[in-house]
């Protein structure tokens, strides 16, 4: 694959990540558990904490092209591949995902560094749908951006403050 095209997407989507790192440091305590607007159905899916998780855990599922064989690290499960919706039983801690981030960061950065014009074709299939590799890395990023952009909002909704725009990534793939 093309150093350049493979320098922009690692520069764009290191940037991404690193904005979703401002956020989660960036939310107050008091903020990290409370119920940010009514779901009925899943209480806890409205909290700040669930939306960057979950952002991590399909950034992470994404990476890796395909739920066969995927598993998080611990203490993360598959709960939220289940069709029901299940939330985690507990609110898990900003140093959790700090580090779930970091492992994110580090698998972002070695699958970018070693994407192959023939890696980039294959074809990734879930039950929304099916694209190639390369386009699941750019609906990724977006993914991501997308929950960046809605924590971003909240911070700036509670407390009159969210963190600046990231051009590029503090590091770097490719």
């Amino acid at each position: 694959m093309d150093n350049t095209l493979k320098t922009a997407i690692a520069q764009q989507f290191g940037a991404t990540i690193d904005m979703l790192e401002k956020v989660i440091i960036a939310c107050p305590d008091q903020l990290w558990q409370i119920r940010l607007w009514n779901e009925p159905r899943l209480p806890r899916a409205a909290e700040f904490w669930y939306i960057a998780y979950h952002t991590l855990f399909w950034l992470d599922l994404y990476l890796s092209g395909s739920t066969a064989g995927f598993m998080p690290p611990a203490p993360f499960t598959l709960d939220e591949l289940d069709p029901a919706g299940i939330i985690p039983e507990r609110a898990f801690s900003r140093n959790e995902l700090l580090s779930y981030l970091e492992h994110t960061r580090h698998k972002c950065q070695s699958t970018i560094d070693g994407l192959t014009d023939e890696q980039a074709q294959q074809r990734c299939t879930f039950p929304w749908g099916e694209l190639t590799f390369a386009a699941l890395l750019l609906d990724n990023m977006r993914h991501v951006q997308e929950h960046v952009a809605q924590l971003n909002m909240i911070l700036g909704q509670k407390i009159g403050w969210s963190p600046r725009w990231i051009t590029n990534a503090r590091k770097t793939a490719a």
